[in-house]
């Protein structure tokens, strides 16, 4: 944020008994900044196990951390390592279901119900055992061997339904439902939201969650126009268009104005570093030590003025 131009300057009659009083212009109030959550699902694949990729998403300044379904890591053990590294777990996604099948979440897929209610209460009690606020509620894939059109509305009534479901669930355990638009031109041809027009449609008013994901990666493939309104949002995910490397990489999309879009919108939840990195992680965020040089922020986005 810029500072603010002092006033010009009024003239002064030399016959004045008192000198006048010198008014200085308030300081500029303090820029705000995004604040970035490391995606350990795709972030420091260098290392195996996510405890230490928690470490070191916290010595490359990370105070947040986010990630796909945490199978194989047991959420006392995951909270403990977030405690060790001074990391707050912010979004987890619920479980995908049978992956061998090609299942990919089932909020959408008829005749999954049951299996979708039993995951997103086991992801609730995750997420209440690691402190985390938000889950991102997969909708999922259109089944093999059928057509997408042929069985889009019976999939749209059916995540309408899981939605309500998962909106009263949430509400009682204080935390917040997502849902995010993946694009099916690169990504995941059959997954059933694609756009974020359908995922705006889809959650308000029926299903009554709080607040949308937007995956600026998969948005900027299915439509473009990132900058519609985006205080809205609940959680934002950044990949540079097309390869999904980090945001300082060639592609499509000019992060530095993107940043500055979302600082002037007002924007306050977390940007979710979600690309795979070209080679070394810590090596690869010079745009995040850049970012933070550039607001006068130090090492981990501490503000030097209040140190």
């Amino acid at each position: 944020m810029r500072g603010r131009s002092q006033a010009p300057q009024r003239s002064v009659s030399c016959a004045a008994t008192a000198p006048p009083r010198l008014r200085l212009a308030p300081p500029p109030p303090p820029a705000m900044s995004l604040r970035f959550s490391a995606n350990v699902s795709w972030l420091f694949p260098e290392l195996r196990a996510l405890p230490a990729r928690l470490e070191a998403a916290a010595a490359a300044g990370f105070g947040a951390a986010e990630a796909a379904w945490p199978a194989g890591c047991p959420a006392e053990e995951l909270r403990a390592a977030a405690e060790r590294a001074g990391v707050r777990i912010v979004l987890l996604n619920t479980p995908p279901g049978d992956q061998e099948a090609g299942e990919m979440g089932l909020a959408a897929v008829p005749g999954r119900q049951a299996a979708f209610r039993q995951g997103l209460a086991t992801a609730v009690q995750y997420a209440k055992a690691v402190g985390c606020p938000r889950i991102h509620l997969m909708a999922g894939r259109v089944p093999l061997g059928t057509d997408r059109a042929a069985v889009a509305g019976e999939m749209e009534t059916t995540f309408i339904e899981n939605l309500r479901y998962a909106a009263g669930l949430l509400a009682q355990e204080d935390m917040i439902g997502l849902v995010e638009p993946i694009n099916n031109r690169i990504t995941d041809p059959r997954y059933y939201l694609n756009t974020p027009q359908q995922g705006k449609a889809d959650i308000s008013p029926q299903s009554l969650l709080e607040g949308r994901r937007r995956d600026l990666f998969h948005c900027q493939i299915m439509d473009g126009n990132l900058t519609s309104p985006i205080p809205s949002l609940g959680h934002i995910q950044i990949a540079q268009v097309p390869g999904r490397h980090e945001p300082d990489s060639p592609g499509e999309l000019n992060f530095p104005y993107i940043f500055e879009l979302l600082e002037s919108l007002g924007y306050t939840g977390y940007v979710g570093c979600e690309y795979a990195p070209k080679g070394d992680t810590m090596e690869g965020l010079g745009w995040l030590r850049t970012y933070w040089e550039s607001r006068g922020l130090q090492h981990g986005g501490t503000n030097k003025a209040a140190e």
